[in-house]
């Protein structure tokens, strides 16, 4: 089963694009919610210093970190790289810290520093990607993390074993294909 972090941000996105490629999903509210059937996991964009606060303040944190330890596929976009990094530039403590990457936040500027371009992520050629408050990855902290995308210099899209991390929002395209990625991990 496929669960969705859904304390905030774009969820119902991810949910959509799950429903075309016919694959259920559960939505994750709060810690009752995560349940041994889970096997996938989708960190979504939103803000990540409230999703931060709201994991921690349902007592979530622990029990996702210890799925993503034992090697459940995770999909992080946007704040969800953030929520997934090592170390981030501001000095703030990382959320899960299982990706060994150190990741800057809002790196493209405020909402009118938002845009689209069209790149390959790895094996997936021309995929549209949208940014919107965007991170990137200012360094990668270890050999075994493989750059998918560069986009004006800066890293953008990861493979580290089971987690993907987007800085760009796929769920905000009608391209199935990095979805489809996540769900062959």
């Amino acid at each position: 089963m496929v669960a969705i972090l859904a304390v905030q941000g774009a969820f119902i996105e991810h949910a959509q694009a799950l429903e075309k490629l016919g694959v259920e999903y559960k939505y994750l509210r709060n810690k009752a919610d995560i349940t041994p059937d889970i096997d996938r996991l989708i960190l979504v964009g939103g803000e990540s210093t409230t999703q931060r606060k709201l994991l921690k303040e349902l007592d979530m944190l622990e029990p996702l970190k210890a799925l993503i330890e034992r090697g459940a596929p995770v999909l992080a976009t946007c704040a969800g790289l953030i929520l997934l990094a090592e170390k981030i530039t501001s000095g703030e403590e990382p959320v899960f810290g299982t990706l060994p990457i150190e990741v800057c936040r809002n790196a493209y500027g405020r909402q009118l520093g938002s845009f689209s371009t069209v790149q390959d992520i790895g094996e997936v050629k021309a995929f549209p990607m949208r940014f919107i408050r965007a991170p990137f990855v200012e360094k990668v902290l270890s050999d075994e993390v493989e750059v998918l995308n560069v986009t004006d210099g800066r890293i953008t899209a990861v493979k580290y074993k089971n987690q993907l991390g987007f800085a760009f929002h796929p769920e905000l395209t009608e391209d199935l294909r990095l979805h489809q990625m996540f769900l062959e991990l």
